[in-house]
């Protein structure tokens, strides 16, 4: 998960080395005034009018998009995940070692925290699930997006337990462009409801795939980065990684 505009938790150690990148270019891609040159301009033209057909309103799934979201059924939302089988793994990234849970549908569940953190996280998410470790094909499509991302060899489904108001935000941020940023009252003006940009930094918190949905591309409209689940220098980590990766 990742988060939006609410405190910190302690999560596995990051250091901007594994992230590839030289100190110097990090630092150039983290500044303030280079994140506020980041940010979206135009949110409407940028989020809104990047596709022909969004659907916006709906939960449904983004056809037109490399990460699909598919919502879990109410049911299972409702019932703690009961009849729903969980495989999890663990995978290195250049922003730490991840946990990466699927179901049978698709990725359902990240978490950067330390294992044994991350584990009962993810029971706590789905008490009533099967869960297990063991490798699946969703997890390695996964893995292969956090090493190149703007690579689309492989589309990646994600099922997500959330509500329609949750997923609507998360399909918002699917169209925020790789080495863009946008803010917390873009996103809000993107699903046509511009006066709820606190109820869209909560949702955006609440995030339960971080990168896939990439809620690290939002940040407040002076360019301070805000908050995230996952720690400021992981969250300036990849909005440096991204920037600096599309200038090579």
């Amino acid at each position: 998960m990742c988060q939006g505009r609410s405190s910190e938790r302690r999560s596995e150690p990051f250091t901007q080395e594994r992230a590839g990148v030289s100190p110097k270019k990090f630092l150039q891609y983290i500044t303030l005034n280079r994140a506020k040159s980041l940010l979206i301009t135009q949110p409407k033209a940028t989020l809104l009018e990047a596709s022909d057909t969004l659907g916006l309103s709906s939960t449904s799934r983004l056809h037109d998009l490399f990460v699909n979201i598919e919502a879990m059924t109410p049911a299972t939302y409702k019932n703690g995940g009961k009849h729903l089988s969980i495989d999890y793994e663990f995978s290195e990234t250049p922003f730490g070692r991840v946990l990466l849970a699927s179901t049978d549908k698709g990725i359902c569940h990240i978490n950067f925290d330390k294992a044994d953190n991350a584990i009962n996280a993810l029971q706590q998410l789905f008490p009533q699930a099967r869960i297990k470790q063991q490798h699946s094909d969703w997890q390695q499509r996964a893995a292969r997006f956090f090493q190149s991302p703007a690579v689309r060899n492989d589309k990646i489904c994600l099922h997500l337990k959330g509500t329609p108001f949750q997923l609507k935000v998360w399909e918002a941020l699917l169209h925020i462009p790789a080495g863009k940023l946008s803010s917390y009252g873009d996103v809000a003006r993107a699903i046509a409801q511009p006066s709820a940009s606190r109820a869209v930094g909560t949702a955006i918190g609440q995030n339960p795939v971080a990168f896939l949905i990439p809620c690290h591309r939002v940040i407040r409209s002076s360019g301070a980065l805000g908050g995230y689940r996952w720690g400021l220098e992981r969250k300036a980590a990849m909005i440096g990684w991204e920037a600096a990766r599309l200038q090579d």
